[in-house]
């Protein structure tokens, strides 16, 4: 199967633990890592803004992006979370087959 590399913004490590954790626990990603204190300049509500964020890097089966995607939404602190998945298409055989090992079936993120 398919896996991608999906890309979180947080507002802190705290909310990109948590995420990562649930999303890893619901075997919706196989993976989690978490890169602190990144600084994004974008525009936001009519202007250019800055800041500071935590970065979320997800390892995820690509047929579950989707239901990843909603399970960050519903955790998430902001109004409009960066959440994207960027396909991996290539790399060591061995990490893609345990990416797909450890997302198959899936439970739902409340069991």
């Amino acid at each position: 199967m398919a896996a991608c590399l999906v890309y979180v913004t947080t507002s802190d490590v705290e909310e990109a633990r948590t995420i990562g954790r649930a999303m890893v626990k619901a075997r919706l990603a196989a993976c989690a890592n978490i890169i602190p204190a990144i600084h994004p300049i974008f525009w936001w509500e009519g202007e250019v803004q800055e800041g500071e964020e935590t970065l979320l890097l997800l390892k995820a089966a690509e047929h579950l992006v989707q239901a990843l995607t909603e399970a960050v939404s519903r955790l998430h602190s902001y109004d409009c979370p960066c959440v994207v998945s960027i396909p991996l298409t290539g790399g060591n055989p061995a990490f893609l087959d345990w990416i797909d090992a450890e997302t198959a079936g899936a439970p739902s993120l409340g069991n």
